[in-house]
């Protein structure tokens, strides 16, 4: 298939039973384009493999991984095979709705977003353990980073294929695809979804993605607000440190000219720590700030996008 207009991207993990009605659900789903929908077996151990090569979709591209390498990797894998004018991201588990496709991608055209965010109405999910963590886990992610998405967790997503080739999807970063997206000057909306309740198989994840999260986070805060400038980060609590010590210090220096016994105490340890402390800091921040410009440089990048360029005849 040449050039076609949509790629639809779905990772599966396990997910024999649910191939057949989800491709299915797709083909009847979106009509009157030529699409193609990209399969990313991340190495499954039941047949799935089989069930994607049964369907003798000439639509379907299967990209199999040798073991599983994760979500991240799937997607990243995907996105590099698909060569759609846009791209759809969605859950291979039946429960993201196909037939909410053609209306994201009709708003993306329409109102030229790069990206379009679908948000889980009526979520179909247990509440204790899937609700309620990805609320707080959604509010935290959304003060920390400064992009305002209100579902993080909902696969289905519509991205221009420039866009999503831009977005370098390593470690665990899949559930941060909004905040790499902003990295990229995107423009992002989001719009109301159907969520179904899982029919076949059982959820691959657990409460332990709570970590996951949160060390991601913290990457995502970096890059949102310090990526450019890492001197900003480490130099300022490096600084504190410095000051900090060098006060505790400079009270224990006039103690000991006033003749007091000084050694052994423990805020005169806290000062030679929070020195040593602040010089290491500003130090890595000096060394943050080189090899930010070996990665520009050295590549040829620029820290800045430039979405369009205009002229105008006279």
């Amino acid at each position: 298939m040449n050039n076609p207009k949509l790629s639809i991207i779905i990772c599966v993990y396990n997910e024999e039973p649910n191939i057949r009605p989800l491709n299915k659900w797709i083909n009847e789903s979106i009509t009157g384009m030529e699409y193609e929908i990209i399969y990313v077996d991340d190495g499954s151990t039941d047949r799935t493999r089989q069930e994607i090569i049964a369907l003798n979709d000439p639509r379907v591209v299967l990209v199999e991984f040798r073991k599983n390498f994760g979500q991240s990797a799937a997607l990243y894998a995907g996105i590099e095979q698909a060569q759609g004018e846009y791209l759809v991201t969605m859950d291979g588990d039946l429960q993201n709705d196909p037939s909410d496709i053609p209306m994201m991608l009709k708003l993306a055209e329409d109102e030229h977003w790069d990206l379009v965010a679908g948000v889980r109405k009526n979520r179909q999910d247990g509440m204790f353990l899937r609700k309620i963590p990805s609320k707080i886990a959604n509010a935290i992610i959304r003060k920390s980073t400064g992009v305002y998405i209100k579902d993080y967790g909902c696969t289905l997503k519509v991205f221009k294929s420039d866009l999503a080739k831009n977005i370098g999807l390593y470690g665990e970063l899949h559930r941060f695809i909004p905040v790499l997206a902003s990295l990229e000057g995107a423009t992002i909306t989001q719009v109301d979804v159907k969520h179904h309740a899982r029919e076949f198989g059982k959820s691959k994840y657990g409460i332990n993605r709570t970590f996951k999260v949160v060390s991601d986070l913290m990457l995502m805060v970096f890059f949102k607000k310090y990526m450019g400038k890492p001197m900003h980060l480490f130099g300022g609590i490096g600084l504190v440190f410095l000051i900090a010590g060098s006060l505790i210090n400079g009270w224990f220096l006039i103690e000991k000219i006033m003749g007091h016994d000084i050694w052994g105490k423990p805020m005169l340890l806290l000062g030679i720590l929070m020195l040593i402390a602040g010089i290491q800091l500003i130090t890595i921040g000096i060394m943050a700030e080189l090899l930010m410009r070996t990665y520009y440089e050295s590549q040829q990048k620029r820290p800045y996008k430039i979405r369009k360029v205009h002229t105008f005849e006279a």
